[in-house]
């Protein structure tokens, strides 16, 4: 045995050093292709981790590229009291009437760019980023979740409204009300008596809800504001900033026993 294991292990060595050598003339490819050996197998066992930096290699210039001086050319056309306002593809047609080929269109924007002088130009909205809304209950009534969903109809095309809130201390359903229809005046009415049930003085509870039409409508937030609760919404698109009232759908639809 310890015989032919020496002989596989200098077999193994010789066809190695004949690839290696091999590789030097005619590439990798074709000097596994030759010996029989498979590349993969021959990664495989050559393999080295982590793997040797190779030498960054230098860029070249494209044989085709605009020299400085033609760059500069360019750009002092573009720059021209003439060509100032105008966009690069403009210039590039006007040029192109006169029998003017500087450039393409594509170089131009990107010499501009390079120069910082491409920017865009319309007056964006920028939104400061969302708070995650964060709402601890340390007692019964102090804070509310609540939210709509639609329930199916006795038939195909009908369906309903359910609105509920939620007692997020307790998960005790303090309100809920069916509608035929999702209404801003139906929330305020279905809050208001919700509200007025359980006796909340001002300052005491907090509602959050997210985004919806009725949730943001100005009514239903000037009733709040006066009788004195605080308003709460969830993040934009993000259900999870709501999750009480989600989970209990969840578990009205999918879990009816």
């Amino acid at each position: 045995m310890t015989g032919a294991r020496s002989a596989a292990v200098a077999f193994t060595t010789a066809r190695d050093h004949a690839l290696e050598e091999l590789t030097g003339l005619v590439g990798r490819v074709q000097a596994c292709a030759a010996l029989g050996v498979s590349r993969a197998t021959y990664y495989r066992h050559h393999r080295r981790s982590p793997a040797p930096a190779r030498p960054r290699q230098k860029r070249h210039r494209h044989p085709r590229a605009l020299t400085p001086e033609e760059e500069i050319r360019v750009l002092d056309v573009l720059h021209s009291p003439e060509f100032a306002d105008m966009a690069p593809a403009e210039i590039y047609a006007v040029l192109l009437d006169r029998g003017v080929y500087l450039c393409s269109e594509s170089t131009m924007y990107r010499l501009l760019r390079r120069h910082g002088e491409v920017r865009e130009r319309r007056r964006q909205a920028v939104h400061p980023p969302r708070t995650v809304p964060e709402l601890v209950a340390e007692g019964p009534n102090r804070v509310w979740s609540w939210d709509i969903t639609k329930l199916k109809g006795p038939v195909k095309g009908v369906y309903y409204c359910l609105y509920t809130i939620i007692d997020i201390f307790s998960r005790y359903t303090a309100g809920w009300m069916i509608a035929d229809r999702e209404n801003k005046d139906l929330a305020e009415r279905f809050l208001s008596e919700t509200i007025a049930k359980y006796g909340i003085v001002p300052g005491q509870l907090t509602i959050h809800s997210d985004r919806g039409s009725p949730m943001v409508a100005q009514n239903v937030a000037q009733m709040m504001a006066g009788l004195g609760v605080t308003k709460s919404h969830s993040r934009p698109k993000t259900s999870n900033d709501n999750p009480y009232s989600e989970s209990q759908y969840k578990t009205l639809k999918y879990r009816h026993d």
